[in-house]
């Protein structure tokens, strides 16, 4: 089904209305769906290197929008489902020191989720269900899709074809690393 989906997403690539394609793929990506727009945008910029800052404004841009759609569902969902739920097991102090806990980093999670392979979706909902300030996590959204999503496009408008390899492959892990090393950076600064 991965599969399908996958096929079916690049065939959107070579389509004419493409941009609205990423739109739309992007948006859904950051709410429920699982495949991540760059499996579009790569060929896109690949067949059209100088759209390549539109594709990723159009990716980010879109990736925002549909954030707020998943900390909707977050917020929406969880106080009609969710929260009956665990408070008639007695467990609502364990809703608030989760929340307190996801919210102490949230800027962070929001941040490593939106640059890193890691699911953005889950971060979005999660953020909504927590509650976290609005206006932080829709900063924090635009910064690390922006992020993300202008450095594929720098890399493939700079490189073309032969970076697609590595992107596909190794930038995830590549994100990941840095990531880590920065978080890792502000907590020496920090504890030492």
């Amino acid at each position: 089904m991965l599969r399908r989906l996958y096929d079916w997403t690049m065939s959107l690539a070579d389509h004419p209305r493409a941009l609205w394609a990423l739109a739309a793929v992007a948006f859904i990506e950051a709410s429920v769906f699982p495949i991540p727009p760059d499996v579009l945008m790569i060929p896109m910029i690949l067949a059209a290197p100088r759209r390549a800052w539109l594709i990723a404004l159009v990716a980010t841009a879109a990736s925002v929008a549909g954030g707020l759609l998943g900390y909707a569902i977050g917020a929406f969902f969880f106080e009609e489902v969710g929260r009956p739920i665990l408070e008639s097991l007695g467990k609502t102090e364990a809703i608030e020191a989760f929340n307190a806990r996801f919210n102490g980093v949230g800027f962070w999670a929001v941040l490593v989720a939106g640059i890193t392979p890691f699911p953005f979706k889950v971060i979005t909902i999660m953020s909504g269900w927590t509650s976290m300030p609005l206006a932080t996590f829709v900063t924090t959204a635009v910064i690390a899709r922006a992020a993300r999503f202008f450095i594929v496009a720098g890399l493939l408008r700079t490189f073309g074809a032969p970076i697609r390899d590595f992107i596909e492959k190794r930038l995830g892990l590549v994100f990941t690393l840095f990531v880590v090393l920065l978080i890792g950076g502000f907590y020496l600064v920090r504890y030492m």
